[in-house]
């Protein structure tokens, strides 16, 4: 390992702090002193990386263009790979097959050298990997959609979670030191020059603090920022295109969310509040770690945070602890996740295993905080009713807070909807194992369920379900055969008896203390004239016999008023008043 920055400051003049030696890891590969090291030439890309092209960001006409000849490349390759493949097993016969083949050999020349004799999904891959940092986000997005696409293509997606083209050092240094406005030699006493992670957004180096602590530097990849705004209004032009002949599946609604998501994720500031945001919400649980957050050292384009130093939960390491902490690490993750979703409400919306870490204790650590979901109260609320129900196995409960959460289209099939999620959810319940239906899959079929039904969910859900799925994958890695039910059934029924705790709902109506004091004030003057208006409408002559009837419909007013309350979720001391008021008042006017 080497440092990047003691080496090239001395060079420019700039003074390294005396107080700080160099360490003793801050060496080359050839053992030369770091400052040396830095001066060397970078003909190579450090083992497992390539490096990305320095070039500025293209132009929105260009990158029009661009983007427009991959997809054209693509559907070229698509035409080749299936000749290929009816060639090589001998299926490919009659008037279609051979109209097939003049057009692969016409097209052939016209696809990418490296991809003509590669199956479709890798050259769906890499031509996303060409197109650059969004359309790699999309494609990680796409590789859990397995409910939609062949599973040949979602998993050769996921291999856009691996290392990807890099920054050089010297690049990737000066990127950082602009960003902080300072030399990183008076932040940093040692800075790895082999990338730790290469994302499609950003880049990461494991570095040391000038105090001490270990940490690891993201910074965003240079003209990335960019990239991603032009590439956000072509894609919102294309929902716009495709908004008339796909009407029914809400395209620009869905590229808008993936656009708005993409976008934040570049600013790491973000991603700072969202780790301090996890730290707070499970302060109670120092087994569940977040990375501690260096503000000093941080800013729009780059984050230093805590190193988290641990294998990956489906690391041959891991996977050979003992049976009791594997079992932990199963519960904490069963832990995390359904108190980010169904407590908090904040989730971590990119988790796969790499995002993972295993902690001495045993541990478990959540890295890459950038994208994260969040689910408002009556969703939060819905879609916990929804997992309870799954897990204890009321399915028809199921069906129903799921519908509930959906938003039905012009011609939604309410009742045939909700017959589908009762019949896939018995199925799961009586094999809820992760190889043959997971939760998380069951969950993802629900959804896709939706569409087919003019029933249309929040992007929310589909970012929660990655998380399910990534806590089953890696639950079966450390404990295969998990009974994802049994795991996460006392979790969910503590945060479900949560709901109902008197302290906790007396915060929230502590929340809604203005609008409570208004309908307090208000309430004398509303029943005042609801009497009046039952007084004239009820008025008889002095001997009528029927005067006490005019307190029991004061009360059935007080009963109406205070159900339409309940019902919109109103102030609960105002309908328990009105309430009340109604059972006296009825009361009375019987006697």
């Amino acid at each position: 390992m080497a440092t990047g920055a003691s080496g090239r400051r001395r060079r420019s003049g700039a003074r390294k702090p005396a107080a700080v030696a160099p360490p003793h890891d801050a060496h080359d590969a050839h053992g030369a002193p770091a400052a040396h090291a830095h001066r060397r030439s970078r003909a190579a890309a450090p083992a497992g990386f390539e490096y990305m092209p320095d070039t500025p960001p293209p132009s929105l006409v260009r990158r029009f263009f661009t983007t427009h000849r991959h997809l054209a490349g693509l559907a070229a390759g698509g035409i080749v790979a299936r000749v290929s493949a009816a060639r090589a097993l001998g299926t490919g016969h009659g008037l279609r097959y051979r109209i097939l083949v003049v057009l692969a050999w016409l097209l052939r020349p016209f696809v990418l050298r490296e991809l003509r004799d590669a199956p479709f999904p890798v050259q769906l891959r890499r031509r996303l990997e060409l197109l650059g940092p969004t359309y790699i986000k999309l494609g990680q997005i796409l590789s859990l959609r397995e409910d939609i696409l062949p599973k040949p293509v979602t998993s050769e997606l996921r291999q856009l979670l691996n290392q990807l083209p890099v920054v050089p050092f010297d690049r990737w240094l000066r990127l950082v030191e602009a960003d902080l406005g300072r030399p990183a030699d008076v932040m940093f006493s040692w800075i790895d020059r082999t990338p730790l992670g290469s994302a499609s957004i950003a880049q990461i180096h494991r570095a040391r603090t000038i105090e001490g602590d270990e940490v690891v530097i993201k910074a965003v990849k240079p003209g990335v920022r960019e990239t991603l705004r032009r590439d956000a209004r072509l894609l919102r032009w294309l929902g716009a295109g495709l908004e008339l002949p796909l009407a029914r599946y809400e395209p620009r609604r869905i590229i808008g969310e993936f656009v708005d998501y993409t976008l934040r994720e570049v600013d790491l500031r973000r991603e700072a509040g969202n780790a301090e945001m996890f730290a707070a919400n499970f302060a109670d649980q120092p087994d569940v770690v977040f990375p501690a957050i260096y503000r000093q050292y941080s800013a729009q384009s780059v984050l230093t945070m805590q190193y988290l130093a641990g294998p990956r939960p489906d690391s041959p390491a891991a996977q050979a602890l003992p049976l009791a902490d594997r079992e932990r690490l199963v519960d904490l993750g069963a832990l995390s996740i359904i108190r980010m979703i169904y407590r908090d409400g904040f989730f971590h919306a990119d988790l796969h295993p790499g995002n993972l870490v295993v902690l001495d204790g045993p541990k478990v650590g959540f890295i890459d905080l950038g994208m994260v979901g969040r689910l408002d109260g009556e969703l939060r609320r819905l879609m916990l009713y929804y997992y309870y129900s799954l897990v204890t196995g009321d399915a028809e409960s199921a069906a129903r807070y799921l519908s509930a959460v959906a938003q039905p289209g012009r011609r939604a099939d309410l009742s045939g909807f909700r017959r589908e999620v009762i019949e896939i959810s018995g199925r799961w319940r009586r094999s809820s194992s992760f190889e043959t239906f997971s939760l998380g899959q069951l969950v993802l079929e629900s959804l896709a369920l939706g569409g087919q039904y003019g029933m249309f969910f929040p992007v929310e859900l589909v970012l929660m379900v990655k998380a399910l799925i990534t806590f089953e994958g890696v639950g079966h890695v450390l404990l295969p055969g998990i009974d994802v039910a049994s795991v996460s059934r006392t979790h969910v029924r503590r945060i479900f008896i949560e709901q109902f705790n008197p302290l906790r709902l007396a915060r929230e109506e502590l929340r809604n203390a203005p609008d409570l004091a208004d309908a307090i004030v208000k309430l004398p003057l509303l029943i005042t004239e609801g009497v009046h208006v039952l007084e004239r409408s009820t008025r008889a002559p002095p001997t009528a016999p029927l005067a006490g009837v005019q307190g029991t419909l004061l009360g059935g007013f007080c009963l109406v008023a205070a159900t339409l309350l309940l019902a919109m979720h109103g102030p609960w001391p105002v309908w328990a008043i009105l309430f009340v008021f109604a059972a006296v008042l009825v009361g009375r006017g019987r006697r």
